[in-house]
């Protein structure tokens, strides 16, 4: 069974067919830019685009980058303009394309999802975190297989700011780290995350993730295991799917 995936970030809204028996996409993603301010009209008209580009008619799973509470409506917005606050994004956002039907989901926790089910955390029981590395940080908690979501632990307080202003992958390029240094502000990040909850195991998700031979080998002193995610930055593309096949 295919059903379509949307992804949207801080820089870009890409998407996909998803074949939900590989957990893999079945056609070459398409992308956009994301639209600066990146308001709730000129983000859905992009997510149209990439819909669009395939002519598809069904099922639309889609990520947002902040809190989804009651599966459609926006409680923050971070990365995006703060309009969406309180927007009902799956009516938005449905109506955009043309009425079909649309699931939407937190990014973070839908390349989550997908990690657990097909990807670096399959199989894998106690406490995991799956942390995309992008325009901000996102997280994915679960306990046993089970999602605690909307935990957006990308604005933790680190040394005085939110950690993805320090630690996120637009950090490393907005402060012209190296991988070596980034990597140990990522170290400081994880240290804090582990002080509070403990984790077995952290997947580092988001675009960083197939670079991951450049930096996680310069993250010392963590207790839980650390390793890439294997369905690298179409994570959130395979699990906004899942939840829209969830949905039918």
């Amino acid at each position: 069974m295919q059903i379509f995936g949307v992804d949207i970030g801080g820089s870009g809204i890409k998407g996909a067919p998803v074949d939900l028996e590989r957990g893999d996409l079945a056609q070459e993603r398409f992308k956009v830019l994301t639209p600066h301010p990146a308001t709730p009209d000129g983000v859905a008209d992009g997510v149209r685009q990439v819909v669009e580009n395939y002519g598809w008619t069904g099922p639309v799973g889609i990520t947002f980058p902040g809190v989804v509470t009651d599966g459609a409506t926006i409680r923050t917005a971070a990365n995006v303009d703060a309009s969406w606050v309180d927007v009902d994004a799956g009516a938005l956002l449905s109506d955009r394309l043309g009425g079909l039907p649309v699931t939407v989901v937190n990014d973070a926790d839908a390349a989550g999802v997908a990690e657990m089910h097909f990807g670096a955390g399959r199989g894998r029981r106690g406490t995991v975190f799956l942390l995309t590395f992008g325009t901000g940080i996102g997280s994915a908690l679960f306990i046993d297989g089970t999602l605690v979501p909307n935990t957006e632990l990308g604005h933790l307080e680190l040394h005085g700011h939110d950690a993805e202003k320090r630690a996120s992958s637009k950090a490393r390029d907005d402060h012209d780290l190296s991988w070596e240094d980034w990597a140990h502000r990522v170290q400081k990040y994880l240290a804090h995350v582990e002080m509070l909850f403990s984790p077995e195991l952290f997947i580092i998700g988001g675009g960083v993730s197939r670079k991951s031979h450049k930096f996680l080998h310069h993250i010392e002193g963590i207790k839980a295991e650390i390793v890439p995610a294997q369905l690298q930055n179409n994570a959130g593309i395979v699990g906004a799917a899942m939840r829209a096949a969830e949905e039918r």
